[in-house]
């Protein structure tokens, strides 16, 4: 596949992730509280989906393993808003079923290697390794926050989950300025004032 319909999907991918801290952001400004819109997790969902086409397209491990986990994490928080069974039963099916009919499909065909994942020639082991930390630290976020919002069976965004965001995106930061991935770049640039901005929101209010 030719690389500028990959770096396509991938940026597709991280301007729908913008597009929720966009959205996130201006609702909470106005609100003048940390607020999850609907739309927010949607966005994520979408955009996850596509991320990790992208990962998969660039051989790239870290990329697909940080998608893995929030992927069902974010249809976990649709479904606390009650937005999940909106979509038709065909589209939920096939969301949930995606991420694992991809690989058992090139593993059947014997196109999709795990070896090829950890030892990709373009990125060294440190680097890969690099890529994963700053992956699982980002991942945590949500792991965090679907604990935090199972608990109180409401969908919500704790300030431990905008200071991993914020640690998170500054490592992948540095993985993607090394890997020289401008979609990852693009996609943390942003974020990073996002994040910053909605702890100092949480600050103000718990003054």
């Amino acid at each position: 596949m030719s690389n500028w319909i990959i770096f396509s999907i991938g940026f597709l991918a991280q301007l729908l992730f913008s597009s929720r801290l966009i959205v996130q952001w201006i609702v909470s400004e106005r609100s003048k509280q940390v607020l999850t819109p609907r739309l927010f997790w949607q966005l994520s969902l979408l955009a996850s989906f596509l991320l990790f086409v992208y990962g998969y397209l660039r051989h790239d491990f870290a990329i697909m393993f940080g998608q893995t986990l929030t992927y069902f994490i974010y249809i976990r928080n649709i479904q606390l808003q009650g937005d999940w069974k909106k979509f038709p039963k065909v589209f939920r099916y096939f969301i949930i079923l995606f991420p694992v009919l991809i690989v058992l499909y090139y593993f059947n065909n014997n196109q999709y290697d795990i070896e090829n994942l950890f030892k990709n020639e373009a990125i060294p082991f440190w680097l890969i390794l690099l890529g994963i930390v700053s992956q699982t630290i980002f991942t945590l976020r949500f792991v965090y926050q679907w604990f935090y919002s199972e608990k109180r069976k409401e969908s919500m965004l704790p300030f431990g989950f905008w200071m991993l965001s914020l640690i998170g995106s500054l490592l992948i930061l540095v993985y993607a300025v090394i890997r020289k991935d401008p979609v990852l770049f693009a996609g943390h640039i942003m974020g990073g004032i996002v994040y910053t901005r909605n702890l100092m929101i949480l600050k103000k209010n718990e003054a």
